[in-house]
């Protein structure tokens, strides 16, 4: 799959929400590895399997995933050398008792959720490893009993230290008269008394320290200093013994290593299958049937991320017909339509269950393609058409039988004419690769195509006309409209000018819409210039052009005013008014052409496309020549200059 089509069809977003879940690092390791799978017994297993822990979890069932906090650690350490700590082999012995209870759970449940309980037979219990630390742990803490040798030292520390704290009691009692305080501290890990200062030499031993103020020493006495001596020695004995039990007990864990791999491994993947499984109750998510014949045919189908309160969509394709034009008007859903599709083909090649009715169908596609929003480049000077362009050329270099295509509002950014040839071609191109395709489209005779075309089907979103709002819903094997003249007359527009627009519209959709002999849209009567022409005059009906004719006048230009150039077969723009040899400049395709007056016909009066006082920059400059005239306006931009076409 192209990362392109992922992208737009917010793929990576539907993964992120199922890492949500997830618990164990393990589990988000294999999360990351998600994508869409080609393999169909593949993904009807994983469906399968994720569906068997759906049912589970809805029924209250509370997997006891256990925690693996530390363990990540202790696994990148058994190997290397390093001697685990007392929290560290509790944290292991921890680990090694949730498998077991895991596992338990998992045999609980084999005859409700038969697959899902089988991978608990791969763990190991490893019953020796946690008998053995449970034997020489206890709270963080290696107890008496690891070894005879470890039980023997520690008691013969315990009777040191009660020899070394009467020995201290001794001495307190005898000068308490010199003492700060009858109080037995440490310095160094050596017992002292706290002595005043002026004291000092009363009582034989070493100084260890002194407080703040300096008005108490801390004395070792020399009494106790022998006791203490012993006191250590046995000490360094209990160290190097606790040492030696701390290695055999992670001596013990490398030779688990294994076994500890598999079960954590176990782990991740139901960490992994049970965030499937809570991420499907969340959306309402079910197995839908999977085929690799290209039928999509999916009912009450909801996208992910709109939640319960959408409108459901049925929508079906790939069957006798597998190509599908979707129309209708702007914010009806047509792109979302487009969206559900493609992201839950996705979703389902992942195994993941999807928010749709029972009885869907989905296929298994080896590619998703999609030409969705605008992709243009500011920095790479890419227009919203050559990035549409860009991106159609990539989906029929890899098109084929077993290819979703999903394109979004065809024959947009360029010359409607033009744009709708280049689509229709597209779609037939497509359609000779098998491909199965979805498309919306505003344009008429892209809907003429589908209508008449075998392989080809209509459909329309739903649109509410009394109330002017789309019900977003998808009617299949009818072609809508954009209710731009429905939207219009709600609005107030006069019903004169509603029927001079359909009069044009079915005219151009007819392909006679272009003045070639002078007049335009020549049968419909009077031409829109001079429609207001005739009324101001009275309303003779007599035509301007007839009058000019008359008189042997040439038409009378305004900046602003669409016309058209039969050498051409194209309409422009009158940029600048006639010079004195009758030359006009006109726009043309965004270029500015010096044509005599003669050579050109009136099309379309500016005065009835722009209101007054409009600024007629917009249509003449681009975008980014205005920005820098604005800018220019303020302030002096270094090297800036803006050419317009002069007057030779």
């Amino acid at each position: 799959m192209r990362e392109h089509a992922l992208m737009k069809l917010e793929y990576g977003r539907a993964i992120e929400a199922v890492r949500h879940y997830l618990v164990t690092y393990p589990g988000k390791r294999l999360a990351e590895r998600l994508e869409p799978s080609t393999d169909l017994r593949l993904i009807r297993s994983r469906m399968a399997e994720t569906e068997e822990a759906r049912r589970l979890l809805s029924k209250g069932a509370q997997p006891p995933l256990p925690s693996l906090e530390g363990v990540e650690e202790i696994m990148m350490l058994l190997g290397t050398g390093y001697i685990l700590s007392e929290p560290q082999l509790g944290a292991l012995a921890q680990f090694i008792r949730s498998c077991g209870q895991l596992k338990k759970f998992m045999e609980a449940k084999s005859q409700e959720a038969a697959v899902v309980a089988s991978y608990s037979a791969s763990m190991y219990e490893i019953r020796e490893l946690l008998r053995a630390i449970e034997g020489s742990i206890d709270r963080g803490r290696i107890v008496d009993g690891a070894s005879a040798e470890l039980g023997k030292v520690r008691k013969r520390i315990r009777v040191a230290e009660e020899k070394l704290h009467r020995k201290l009691d001794a001495i307190m009692a005898k000068h308490a008269a010199h003492l700060q305080e009858r109080l037995v501290s440490q310095r160094s890990g050596r017992f002292v008394l706290p002595v005043k200062k002026e004291y000092r030499k009363l009582i034989r031993g070493a100084v260890l320290d002194e407080s703040s103020s300096g008005q108490t020493v801390f004395v070792e006495p020399e009494e106790a200093s022998l006791l203490q001596q012993e006191l250590g020695l046995l000490r360094s004995e209990e160290s190097r013994e606790e040492l030696r039990i701390l290695a055999g007990l992670t001596e013990a864990a490398e030779g688990c290593k294994q076994e500890l791999s598999i079960n954590i491994e176990t782990i991740g993947h139901y960490d992994l299958l049970f965030a499937k499984a809570k991420w499907a109750l969340a959306i309402g998510g079910r197995p839908v049937e999977l085929n690799e014949e290209g039928v999509i045919e999916l009912k009450g189908a909801r996208h992910p991320f709109l939640g319960a309160d959408a409108v459901p969509l049925d929508v079906t394709v790939g069957g006798d017909y597998r190509s599908l034009l979707i129309t209708g008007p702007n914010t009806g859903g047509k792109t979302l339509a487009l969206k559900t599709v493609g992201l839950l083909t996705l979703l389902a090649q992942t195994g993941l269950l999807v928010p749709a009715a029972e009885g869907s169908r989905l296929a298994v596609f080896r590619r998703v393609e999609a030409d969705i929003g605008d992709d243009q480049s500011l920095d790479r000077s890419l227009s919203t058409f050559s990035a549409h362009l860009t991106n159609l050329i990539g989906i029929l270099a890899e098109a084929g039988r077993s290819t979703l295509v999903l394109l979004d509002e065809l024959a947009t950014g360029t010359d409607p004419g033009e744009g709708v040839g280049l689509s229709i071609a597209v779609l037939e191109e497509l359609h000779r690769s098998g491909s199965v395709v979805l498309a919306t489209t505003h344009f008429n005779e892209i809907k003429q195509f589908a209508r008449v075309t075998p392989g080809f089907r209509n459909a329309r979103m739903a649109f509410d006309e009394e109330s002017l709002r789309p019900l977003y819903r998808l009617d299949m094997g009818e072609a809508g409209d954009s209710y731009a003249f429905v939207i219009a007359r709600r609005l107030g527009v006069e019903e004169n000018v509603l029927r001079r627009a359909k009069q044009i519209a079915e005219r151009l959709q007819a392909g006679r819409g272009k003045p070639e002999d002078g007049e335009l849209f020549d049968g419909l009567g009077i031409a829109p210039a001079e429609a207001a022409e005739g009324k101001r005059e009275g309303g003779s009906g007599k035509r301007k052009s007839e009058r000019g004719r008359d008189a042997g006048a040439t038409p009378e230009f305004k900046i602003g005013d669409v016309v058209w150039i039969p050498s051409l077969k194209a309409p422009g723009t009158v940029y600048r008014l006639p010079d004195e040899r009758g030359n006009l400049t006109v726009q043309v395709k965004g270029q500015k052409l010096r044509i005599n007056r003669k050579r050109i016909k009136p099309y379309i009066d500016g005065a009835r496309l722009y209101p007054e006082q409009y600024d007629l920059d917009i249509v003449f400059e681009s975008v980014a020549s205005r920005k820098l005239r604005k800018r220019m306006s303020k302030r002096h931009v270094e090297g800036a200059s803006i050419e317009t076409p002069s007057d030779d």
